[in-house]
């Protein structure tokens, strides 16, 4: 199978969409961004458009790479702008059901040289790859938040896909500028398997009082050494996609220790998901975050 990917479609224009659409316009990939909302999409070129900018004024990229970035993004709220792509890449929320509805819609108008990549945090690509009509062209893309500014991309092979399907997105990952790294296909990958239980376990320190959150996030910031602490990570993830992820690993595994703590339950429920809601772990309204508990 010889693909050169010139087009890429990219599903979804939230957090992570607009993000692998920046990385894939600078690196001079012919960009379709698709969403149901115009409004996303807007506010996505917004974003993509402010980031850039802020590239050039920490001289990462040029003022000419920013303008023939920009101009290769087109936006459309109809999937029928995908029927030239080489690569889609669906970057929607994460609902299985979801996700095979976009990919069926997609499979009626690409070609069937075109490749399929999921950029899911934890569902399992062999099942979204057999909802499709091309399992062997399908692989999970998964880019970390902010994809801007990660290195990182896990590939994910589901049972069907071919070798030469992986060999081009891992090729095309690095054009990215972004770092691959192989992971098989068992719930949350890698960096989720691990994260996501750790963040969960800092709930639970929580929950049953032995820190507050200024507490456990100071301790793992200075003790551990970690950049962020985990219930400010948390947040900035979103809670829901925080709990999202430890039911997969719950019933995907069948394991206790991956149990969602009762209180991750309960912000989640409040609709208390983080930053993008203004709460979460932390309250956002004002200059400074303060802790919710």
């Amino acid at each position: 199978m010889s693909v050169t990917i010139e087009t890429i479609g990219v599903i979804g224009a939230g957090q992570m969409g607009n993000g692998i659409a920046h990385v894939a316009a600078v690196a001079g990939y012919s960009v379709k961004l698709i969403d149901v909302s115009q409004d996303a999409l807007d506010k996505a070129v917004a974003t993509i458009t402010k980031n850039l900018d802020r590239q050039v004024k920490k001289e990462k990229i040029s003022q000419e790479d920013r303008d023939k970035a920009l101009g290769f993004i087109e936006c459309s709220t109809e999937m029928a702008a995908l029927k030239d792509a080489d690569l889609v890449i669906e970057a929607a929320t994460e609902n299985e059901e979801v996700k095979k509805l976009i990919f069926k819609q997609v499979c009626d108008v690409v070609s069937a040289d075109c490749l399929l990549a999921s950029n899911t945090s934890s569902i399992s690509i062999t099942r979204l790859a057999a909802s499709t009509d091309r399992p062997e062209r399908f692989i999970g893309m998964h880019f970390m938040n902010p994809v801007p500014v990660m290195k990182l991309v896990e590939l994910i092979r589901g049972i069907a896909t071919d070798e030469s399907t992986y060999q081009i997105i891992k090729e095309m990952t690095a054009r990215l500028g972004k770092t691959s790294v192989s992971a098989e296909d068992f719930p949350a990958f890698i960096v989720n398997r691990i994260l996501l239980p750790m963040i969960n376990e800092a709930v639970y320190t929580l929950y049953e009082g032995v820190g507050s959150v200024n507490s456990i996030d100071t301790a793992m910031r200075l003790g551990a050494n970690h950049p962020m602490g985990p219930l400010q990570l948390a947040d900035f993830i979103g809670l829901d996609t925080c709990l999202a992820i430890m039911n997969v690993l719950h019933d995907g595994l069948a394991d206790t220790k991956y149990r969602p703590c009762p209180l991750l339950v309960k912000y989640v429920e409040a609709g208390w998901l983080g930053r993008k809601t203004g709460r979460g772990f932390y309250d956002y309204s004002g200059d400074e975050p303060v802790p919710t508990r």
